[in-house]
């Protein structure tokens, strides 16, 4: 009896050993079976002269939903063919990192979602530090590209384009002298704290800080100027915006077309905003109904832009103050890479803020006598849409 105890013992410690040596094997079969996975998701990543060092797992549902071809833009607000464009643009070809396309992917999530950096490295499976330095790289190279997609239109074919355009768009060749419009948008903000706090508060109590834009007949942005708190008024934010300092743009015998917050100015800019109530004639009402059928088109680009990025302009920016001007010149940027790649979607409808009383330093005449120029060009006889009735 004793003997077979003894063979019993021995022929389980057998099994155990033979138990744990498949358990080992198996072990590093799949380890093998990782670095190999590994190995061809680098090598996917591969480009003439060499080899990016890091990589991501496929498996990550949105990068799975990227390579197979799917939709773009419920996760990245962007069509495919605009986040190719903004790629060959930024143009980031580089020997190491994660790739241009995988850095883009993590910053258009990022401003898609409004999402903090912790839960963007959750959905890439990226370091929460990495995710940090790829956001601002990339939104840093966006600025540095801003200037090859938001230009003044300086070809005489471009700038009787944009004229024709808002002709069109106001119904009467009275306004193809008309260049661009402009308006002012606010950017909720997460409140800096004191000493400066207060600045940034803005008329409807929120804490903001200011985009002014300037935008052509088909809603691309030409000009921008972000910065100011939301405390200053939009007629002071154009005196100190190197669109009215340069005095460079529209050119002469053009005019831009403002809200009543702005100034009617001839000089150094030439400014033309509408007659403010009450008005005295037919004449008066009939040229705002053309100036606001002309100018409606920088409300338009506005919403555009707030239905894109929802996050970023219906929620408070959790970033530092410092960084929210570039993600608003980002914002700008991408809405003209999404409007030249046909990528347009519906805009929500919202009601236009009214216009403040502008500050009033003896300019508010000075665009006076071309204003009433048009409204007499308006009360010729030319042929109008019918059914209007300015009364």
């Amino acid at each position: 009896m004793a003997r077979m105890a003894k063979i019993a013992i021995v022929h389980q410690l057998l099994q155990e050993w033979m138990e744990e040596e498949w358990c080992q094997m198996e072990q590093e079969r799949g380890q093998r079976r990782a670095y190999r996975a590994r190995i061809d998701m680098l090598a996917a990543y591969s480009f003439e002269g060499g080899v990016r060092y890091a990589s991501l797992n496929r498996a990550v549902p949105l990068l799975r939903h990227y390579f197979a071809g799917e939709d773009t833009r419920p996760d990245f607000r962007l069509s495919r063919a605009s986040i190719t464009g903004l790629l060959q643009l930024l143009n980031q070809e580089r020997s190491h990192g994660w790739g241009p396309t995988i850095e883009v992917l993590v910053f258009l999530f990022w401003l898609a979602s409004g999402a903090s950096y912790r839960v963007v490295s959750r959905a890439f499976d990226m370091p929460r530090t990495t995710v940090h330095n790829v956001v601002h790289r990339v939104c840093g190279c966006v600025v540095v590209a801003m200037p090859r997609v938001i230009r003044l239109p300086s070809t005489a074919e471009g700038q009787r384009e944009v004229s024709e355009g808002f002709a069109r768009l106001a119904r009467h060749g009275a306004f193809a002298r008309a260049m661009g419009a402009i308006d002012g948008c606010h950017v909720r903000i997460k409140s800096p704290g004191e000493p400066h706090g207060q600045d940034y508060f803005n008329r409807k109590l929120f804490p903001s800080i200011q985009l002014q834009a300037v935008c052509d007949h088909a809603g691309r942005f030409i000009d921008v100027f972000v910065g100011y708190p939301g405390s200053v008024h939009d007629a002071r934010v154009l005196r100190h915006s190197p669109l009215f300092q340069s005095a460079a743009y529209p050119p002469p015998d053009t005019f831009l077309l403002g809200d009543g917050g702005y100034p009617c100015l001839m000089r150094p800019i030439s400014l033309i905003t509408p007659y403010k109530n009450p008005l005295r004639g037919v004449a008066q009402q009939r040229f705002n109904t053309h100036h606001a059928r002309a100018r409606s088109v920088i409300e338009r680009a506005f919403g555009m832009m707030k239905t894109r990025w929802r996050s970023i302009f219906f929620c408070a920016l959790e970033v530092d103050v410092s960084f929210v001007p570039d993600v608003i010149v980002c914002c700008t940027m991408l809405h003209n890479v999404c409007l030249g790649n046909d990528d347009v979607l519906p805009v929500d409808e919202e009601d236009p803020e009214e216009p403040v009383g502008g500050e009033d330093h003896g300019e508010t005449s000075s665009g006076g006598a071309l204003r009433d120029s048009i409204a007499d060009q308006l009360s010729a006889l030319q042929c109008l849409p019918s059914g209007h009735d300015y009364c």
